[in-house]
């Protein structure tokens, strides 16, 4: 018997073989079944035991099931009802139960040794200013650096790089080759989309994105992947988490409370879902003067310092804001690309930071 028979035979026996509209059975699999009759319970029964049985001959993300129905009123009728005595019964609180029937295995990315998210569950808070910054930094010490641009709906990496105009191409293994900028490469959407073009993508697409984004670009030799989140606690976030071995985490929010709100509700996800929280990054902490030298704590101060402490996790530093950083990302050249900063505040919090980073024991 023929692999194609065994994933036909498997097919058959779990859904049915009067079920089956249609099979393509190649490097991908895409099954369409007739779920008639079926409650949602039974449906997500089967398909997660069909995914299940097919794991030696496909893995989860070639694997593509479609539903259709003649009777949409019989999905209605397959669920069973409540008796008169348990409608009449004192109501439990509703509860939403979200996620897959099954979660594949994580994932290590080939040639990679180190994977950090950057995150902040807010946006506006400086976080891909933040993530350049601090990958050129590991970068200029002497590491290999990536930076996945993670956020599909807002790419800001190709234009803090100065590569607004670049494309991706691939190498004869049909691999992705991460673009190249100040020694380091990065992928980001912005790379095949144009900036003005409307992204409308729901969960799953942007899942296939970065299962694309991790696995069929060319990571090999990297020290350290920094991923640039996008803001919130959504489906990108949860979908890398759930296909990487990710290293750990760095939360940066500014001072002021209701910025750090929402990037405590990151720290909590990523704690949740197991994910060590490397530590927590305070930007924006202080405007230095670019005539007097004067600082203002224009959005408060020490607000993740006593967080960190609260929380039991590392603070790893400060960085303030001056023009030149601002004007930097602008004209898409890291700040910590240039050696003239040397002397500033802004550049020694980086390298504090940096250094702090790379000595915990999550990544010795």
């Amino acid at each position: 018997m023929t692999d194609k028979d065994k994933v036909t035979q498997i097919i058959h026996t779990i859904i049915g073989k009067d079920r089956v509209e249609s099979l393509d059975i190649s490097e991908k699999l895409t099954l369409t079944y007739r779920r008639d009759g079926l409650s949602p319970i039974e449906k997500r029964e089967k398909e997660a035991k069909l995914i299940r049985d097919l794991g030696g001959f496909y893995s989860d993300d070639s694997i593509f099931l479609k539903t259709i129905s003649e009777r949409s009123d019989e999905v209605y009728k397959s669920i069973p009802k409540r008796s008169p005595e348990e409608s009449t019964k004192p109501k439990d609180p509703a509860q939403l139960q979200v996620g897959h029937g099954t979660m594949a295995p994580k994932k290590k990315i080939e040639g990679v040794k180190h994977i950090i998210a950057i995150a902040s569950g807010k946006g506006g808070v400086g976080k891909s200013t933040f993530a350049v910054n601090l990958a050129k930094t590991l970068a200029d010490q002497g590491n290999s650096v990536g930076i996945v641009d993670a956020d599909i709906y807002g790419p800001s990496i190709p234009m803090l790089l100065n590569q607004r105009k670049a494309v991706a191409t691939s190498n004869s293994e049909k691999k992705i080759i991460p673009v190249e900028a100040y020694g380091m490469k990065f992928i980001s959407f912005g790379l095949f989309v144009r900036e003005n073009d409307p992204v409308i993508w729901r969960g799953p697409m942007l899942g296939g994105v970065l299962n694309q984004f991790f696995f069929d670009v060319d990571w090999r030799g990297t020290d350290y992947l920094i991923i640039d989140l996008p803001p919130g606690t959504g489906d990108v976030q949860l979908s890398m988490v759930q296909a990487i071995e990710l290293t750990g985490a760095v939360i940066i929010s500014t001072p002021q409370d209701v910025a750090f709100l929402d990037a405590n509700r990151a720290l909590e996800m990523f704690k949740k879902l197991n994910i060590p929280v490397l530590g927590l990054v305070e930007n924006m902490s202080q405007f230095i003067c670019s005539n007097c030298g004067t600082t203002h704590d224009i959005f408060g101060a020490g607000t993740l310092e006593k967080e960190a402490v609260s929380q039991g996790t590392t603070f790893l530093g400060a960085i303030p804001l001056e023009s030149k950083l601002r004007e930097s990302a602008d004209s898409g050249a890291p700040f910590m690309g240039n050696s003239d900063f040397s002397k500033t505040k802004t550049w020694e919090s980086y390298q504090k930071i940096s250094n702090g980073l790379t000595s915990l024991k999550e990544l010795n």
